[in-house]
């Protein structure tokens, strides 16, 4: 008899038999599969199906006969369409660039180890904790010339003051874009301020010690190291460009006109009011190739990195 049948015979118990190891290898993907499904289905199933929806005639439901692709040619020639890329050419430059100054500059302020730090590192992080839609609706309210900062100031005396840019067509895109850099700048901040915060602090110290001032360290040691996090930021910030749609109804509904449309706006008047669904479709299919004319890059550099490191 066995050492273990005499200790089960003794106490009374039972010793518990190892699990299979097979059920330990596929219990994990058991757990994960519905969520893989799902994601499969939803995310690329619907892409795909986007993609052939815009090979279509489809207006107000989908049609499957095949239309090669004309709704691409129409897209092109649409005045409102290419009205809406040149917008998100300047929204996007413009707002990429200067949320990473914005970002930087409030990282590099933080990084001195400043008086009450959590507390203006909270005001700064607060408007990424509100939607789009809330921030686009109080901004609406402060840059309307009937009732927000250009009221105020003319009443306060400043009768010369004229501030409408929210109902002028040349310059209403600037009005969102100050809207969505008040909000996405204390996220870069917080991105910037967390790779600031990893550096060596020894290397500081020794460009120190060799007499660079704090600016040169800064722009010639430190940011250059957080390469890794520009290309973050700007991926991230580019994603939300290309597919602000709440913060542009909130504030003007791609009005006046349709001086302020942007992309996903367009996709989405198209597809569900205006029963272009093909049309619709075609105009997904290319924000999504911007989507990925950005990503892939990043992709493939990390991956890149990664294999040489």
């Amino acid at each position: 008899m066995s050492l273990s049948e005499v200790q089960t015979m003794r106490t009374g118990t039972v010793t518990p038999t190892r699990k299979p190891d097979h059920l330990q290898r596929w219990l994990p993907k058991l757990v994960l599969a519905p969520t893989a499904v799902a994601m499969i289905v939803c995310l690329y199933g619907y892409m795909l199906w986007t993609a052939v929806i815009s090979l279509t005639s489809s207006r107000f439901m989908p049609l499957y006969k095949f239309a090669g692709l004309d709704q691409y040619e129409r897209l092109l020639n649409n005045d409102r369409w290419l009205m809406a890329c040149k917008n998100l050419a300047v929204f996007g430059g413009l707002f990429i660039g200067l949320c990473l100054v914005i970002g930087v500059f409030f990282a590099i302020l933080l990084d001195q180890r400043i008086r009450r730090e959590g507390f203006i590192r909270t005001i700064y992080l607060y408007p990424m904790a509100l939607s789009m839609i809330v921030t686009g609706t109080a901004w609406k309210w402060l840059l309307n010339p009937g009732l927000g900062l250009d009221k105020l100031l003319r009443d306060w005396g400043w009768e010369g003051f004229r501030f409408d840019w929210l109902v002028d067509p040349d310059r209403v895109i600037y009005c969102l874009l100050i809207a969505a850099i008040w909000q996405a700048s204390g996220f870069v901040m917080a991105m910037f301020l967390a790779g600031l915060r990893g550096v060596d602090s020894s290397i500081i110290r020794a460009a120190q010690v060799d007499g660079a001032s704090l600016p040169t360290i800064y722009w010639r040691i430190v940011l250059p190291s957080l390469r890794p996090v520009f290309f973050s930021a700007v991926m991230i910030l580019a994603h939300i460009a290309i597919k602000s749609f709440d913060l542009v109804m909130a504030m003007t509904s791609g009005g006046p006109g349709y001086a302020s449309d942007l992309p996903a706006v367009f996709m989405y008047q198209h597809t569900f009011t205006r029963g272009q669904m093909g049309l619709g479709a075609a105009s997904a299919v290319l924000m999504l190739g911007a989507v990925l004319a950005v990503l892939v890059p990043y992709l493939y550099s990390e991956l890149r990195s990664k294999r040489h490191g």
